[in-house]
């Protein structure tokens, strides 16, 4: 099914103010899910919603949370999000960076405990829109999901990374992914009858390359939130060793220098992100109008290579998800049947009657 994206955004933002959030958080909630299924990342779009009102019921998510400074110089600070939403907590802590590096050129934000960030590359989409370039390592403490290069165990987390660079005039180009073969979100719509997962995407115990979301889930019955410790085997990481390599890092910059944690070991009580940001000015490095136009020239450089079949296109960073949003706009987010009834019973369940989510849906 197809539901236009303002009225999903509302549809959500009413589900979390009936589990009392406040309307700010609920909206940001709202904003940020519904423009992860713009960009083509539903893995971290609104299917997240069942999975949210179950953290908060559980105490594993905290409403309204202000984020705190836990250490400031010039040109860094420790933030720590006390366990709040991730799109509300994700929004104090870019407006913070950015407001940071435009005083000095330059910023390095440690931000710990913050609930799930969703889709980076929009965080790095808001720096961008404020001329800065940023990088961003994340983890997820107590997320146990991948495996290392030449091992079967789960050992880390899929550890996503961010490069945002401005474009005056253009969108910017945002290079965003998890350092696994594919991101959890992934493994969960392709649970809901959603796109299949690529060929090796998970790796059962004995070693067997695998493509079934029962791999990491368990058995599956029906729809709605799902465990991804249920199952017995792994996400792969991307790019062999050089995957492996980047989220081992991921999981040191993003989880043991925030102070928030790595994915492991030891048990923890609640799933956070942690993420390392990196703010900087393009005019404390020289001149932002010579960066903007060498940045033009190589995209054309970068672009104009010969496709490798008929008919194909070279693609930078971001196009793909600038396409989506376009054509998302126009004709409405799609929704599996099984994603679109969890989150019918999550609104149910919030205290939405049939009417009310008519009325929402318009």
């Amino acid at each position: 099914m197809l539901i236009k994206a303002d009225a999903l955004e509302r549809l959500v933002a009413a589900i979390f103010v009936a589990e009392g959030c406040s309307a700010p958080e609920a909206a940001a909630i709202g904003r940020h899910l519904v423009s992860s299924n713009l960009a083509g990342h539903d893995s971290h779009g609104v299917i997240r919603v069942p999975r949210y009102v179950t953290g908060l019921r559980e105490g594993h998510v905290v409403k309204d949370q202000t984020l705190k400074v836990v250490t400031e110089t010039g040109a860094m600070a420790v933030l720590d999000g006390g366990y709040g939403f991730g799109q509300w907590i994700g929004e104090q802590a870019v407006a913070f960076g950015i407001a940071k590096a435009k005083e000095g050129g330059t910023a390095i934000t440690a931000l710990r405990n913050s609930g799930h960030l969703g889709r980076i590359g929009g965080w790095a989409e808001i720096a961008a829109e404020a001329g800065f370039v940023s990088v961003h390592f994340v983890n997820v403490a107590g997320s146990l999901l991948v495996a290392p290069f030449g091992g079967v165990e789960r050992r880390m987390s899929t550890a996503p990374f961010v490069v945002g660079v401005p474009r005056p005039g253009q969108p910017p180009v945002i290079l965003d992914f998890a350092t696994s073969l594919v991101a959890e979100g992934k493994v969960l719509v392709a649970s809901n009858g959603g796109k299949p997962l690529p060929a090796g995407a998970l790796i059962e115990p004995d070693g067997r390359l695998s493509t079934d979301p029962q791999t990491l889930y368990g058995p599956i019955t029906g729809p709605g939130p799902r465990s991804p410790g249920a199952g017995k085997g792994s996400i792969r990481a991307m790019g062999e060793h050089k995957g492996s390599g980047l989220a081992f890092m991921c999981e040191i910059l993003a989880g043991a220098l925030t102070g928030g944690g790595c994915a492991g070991p030891g048990e923890r009580s609640r799933i956070t992100n942690g993420m390392l940001s990196i703010y900087m000015s393009p005019a404390a490095f020289g001149s932002d109008v010579a960066f903007a136009e060498e940045t033009r020239r190589y995209v054309e450089f970068f672009k104009g290579s010969r496709p490798d079949h008929p008919g194909g296109e070279v693609l930078a960073p971001g196009e793909p998800e600038l396409r989506y949003r376009a054509k998302r706009l126009k004709e409405g987010v799609p929704l599996e049947a099984e994603t679109w009834e969890a989150i019918r019973q999550a609104a149910l369940g919030a205290g939405l009657d049939e009417g009310r989510i008519a009325e929402i849906l318009g």
